[in-house]
């Protein structure tokens, strides 16, 4: 990793994680769920590969943008 390349500390949801300081607040930047028509967060039939992926990162304090996914449908 490049001397350059600064990790910061923060409390994310009430627990303390390390980022890449230029990549901080940028997950949804990049994070595919939020150009998918079958993202629903908090309704019943949100997409079940992101209820899953959400579930985990919030197990173990992790964040997860989605780069590639099986059932992503563009929002008409």
């Amino acid at each position: 990793m490049s001397a350059n390349v600064k990790i910061v500390e923060y409390d994310h949801h009430g627990t303390v994680v390390r980022v890449r300081e230029d990549l901080k607040g940028k997950h949804r930047e990049f994070c595919l769920c939020h150009l998918c028509a079958e993202f629903k967060p908090g309704a019943p039939d949100n997409c079940e590969i992101a209820q899953a992926t959400f579930k985990n990162c919030v197990k173990f304090g992790t964040t997860t943008p989605m780069w590639e996914c099986p059932r992503f449908k563009e929002v008409s």
